[in-house]
Parts: C-alpha cells; structure tokens; sequence
C-alpha cells in the first residue's frame, strides 16, 4: 500500500513513504503545480465496502517524497479527494468523509493555507454527512466544487443518502458555500462526485447517486443547470464502491467514468466505449494535462500506464502491492500464514 513511484513511465515501482505513513490505504494524492516537490497524501478508503480501510489523517512532502510528515485531520477517517491551489502550493483543500463505522463531527470540506500546520473545516453539514469529491476550476481556482454524502457502514447494510448530502461550490475560495440544484436530483441523494472539465471550465460533469435520476450529469453554465445524459447500469452500478468521474483536460466533448470497467465518452457524455485494462474495479485516473494521451489508470491490480490514449497499457505484475481479504494460520510448529488476496 501507501505512496508508490515511477521514474519510467510505469516499467518500474518504487514505494516511498512505508517508513513514514502510519496507514496502509491511500485514498487521495496531489502533487503541487508550483512545487512539484510537494505532496500531500490524504489516507483511508473513501471507497465504503464492508471491508474498508479506515485513515489517519493527511501526510506531505517537500521534497519529492523521500521524507514525509503527518500535517493533521486525524479523525478524518477517510479522505476522498484532495486539491493543491496551482500557483501555492501551502493553500490545499481536503474533502473528508468521516469514519465510515459511526458519527463523528470531522467530516466535510478542510482548507490549510499554512501547507497542513492549521486546518479550518469550511463547509459542515452534520455528524453524518461528509465531503467525497473536489474539483477546482483551473482557470479561476477559487471555483471549487465539492460532492457531499451521508455514508455509513453497518455489519449488515450500507447507509448512503441524505437530505443534506449533494453538489456545493464556492466563488470565494472556500469561505461560502451553496448547494446546486437546477436539474440535479433533489431530497434523499447519495454519493456524488464531479469534475471540471480544463479545456471549457464551464463544463462541469457530476455523478449522482439517486432514485429516481442515478447517472451522470453534464452543466454547462458552470453548475447553474444540468442535463441528465446516462443512467447506464455498467456506468452507474454500485455508487458506494464507483461512481468516479474525470472530465479530460484538452477535450470537453471527452470525459471518463471508472466502475467495474474504464469508460470514455467523446461525444459529450451521450454514448460510451470501454477501453480495456489488466484488472477490474477502476477507482482513479490521471491525465496529463500537457498530453492528454498520457493518463495512469488506478485499479484493484495496481497503476496502469497508457501513452496512447488508451490503445495499450503497461501491465500490473511489476506491482508487488497486495490487499488481503482474510488472514489466517495453522496448526503447524512453526505455523504457516495464509491470505486471500485480491
């Protein structure tokens, strides 16, 4: 688990920070525009299974990850995505999902402009509900878009929706919220996460989970109206463990859902094709936005590199990464370990 590296395009991984983090399970990374020397991890599994991997709070490095230290949110208990300001790289936004097993008040949207020394929690809705999703306008960096969600896990059910839970944004940086609307599904909502599109800021692409109208929505105004484009099954299935969406850099008619497989629209969200790769259960992307052709997949197998949009990708069994299941031993002298691994 952890922080993982590579030097070479995918060939070849190196982990980074297993001296350091104090929890297994990463689950949001940004690497600073202005000072790629800086990193923040934040940790704990916002994906809520019944096996999930509860965090410890936020991680960071300044220099480029051979040494990392622990800059705070340790109730956060998982966080689901992370945002560095693009020119200060000490201005980062954490959205926390709360501890997945119970209420406790550190959930919703965090802001650091001190690179982690002081955290100030800028949108709060209760003990239940909690922050998923960011995207920020990477033209206008005081737009922020935050997905909110009632999520709990109990032994015997899943709790996910709420009245409160649904799409935010900010003009100011943080310092006010409203809650969208305009054709996104009202009342009881789940998850949601969004993106922004780099190439058409305006574009503005948010998956929600709710019945009726579980899908994927597409604004165009920057938020102020959505048009609802597909509630495919293979795209929307199983909104607690999926529902990830990344709107392409360079092309605003291009935009990524990741579920079960890895799905790509080009033609604005209408119709979609499945670009295939080593493993299933595809939690993450990162596109180069100088090179959109360039993106790393992130799946239950591992990181998976393309270089050509897609057309081919580097395998996963360079990855000695492993997420067990189950643990168990013998009655042998010496006893022998067994697991099941994903």
């Amino acid at each position: 688990g952890g922080v993982w590296k590579t030097e070479d395009a995918g060939h070849h991984w190196t982990p980074i920070a297993d001296e350091y983090l104090t929890a297994g399970a990463v689950g949001a990374m940004d690497v600073a525009d202005s000072d790629p020397n800086v990193i923040y991890v934040g940790t704990g599994s916002a994906c809520i299974r019944g096996n999930v991997s509860v965090g410890r709070g936020v991680w960071k490095t300044n220099d480029g990850g051979d040494t990392w230290d622990f800059v705070g949110l340790p109730e956060s208990g998982a966080v689901g995505s992370l945002v560095v300001h693009p020119e200060d790289p000490d201005l980062v936004y954490v959205a926390a999902l709360g501890h997945p097993f119970g209420k406790n008040p550190e959930r919703g949207v965090y802001r650091s402009k001190d690179g982690g020394a002081t955290w100030e929690n800028v949108l709060f809705l209760n003990d239940s509900t909690g922050a998923v999703s960011l995207a920020m306008n990477p033209k206008n960096p005081r737009i922020i878009y935050a997905g909110m969600w009632r999520a709990e896990r109990k032994p015997w059910t899943l709790i996910s929706g709420g009245m409160d839970g649904g799409l935010y944004k900010t003009t100011d940086g943080g310092e006010s919220w409203r809650k969208l609307t305009g054709g996104l599904p009202e009342g009881l909502v789940g998850k949601v996460t969004v993106s922004v599109s780099g190439a058409n800021p305006d574009r503005v692409w948010a998956m929600v989970e709710a019945e009726p109208g579980n899908g994927l929505y597409r604004s165009d105004d920057a938020g102020e109206s959505w048009e609802f484009m597909t509630g495919e099954p293979r795209l929307t299935g199983r909104a607690f463990y999926y529902h990830h969406v990344v709107a392409d850099p360079g092309d605003e008619n291009t935009v990524y859902i990741l579920n079960v497989g890895f799905y790509r629209s080009v033609d604005g969200g209408k119709s979609f094709d499945r670009i295939q790769v080593h493993h299933g259960d595809v939690h993450d992307l990162w596109i180069n936005p100088l090179n959109p052709d360039f993106f790393v997949v992130g799946d239950d197998g591992g990181a998976e590199v393309s270089l050509n949009g897609g057309e081919t990708l580097s395998g996963v069994y360079n990855q000695p990464t492993a997420e067990f299941y189950d643990v168990m031993v013998d009655h042998g002298r010496p006893y022998r370990l067994y697991g099941s691994q994903q």
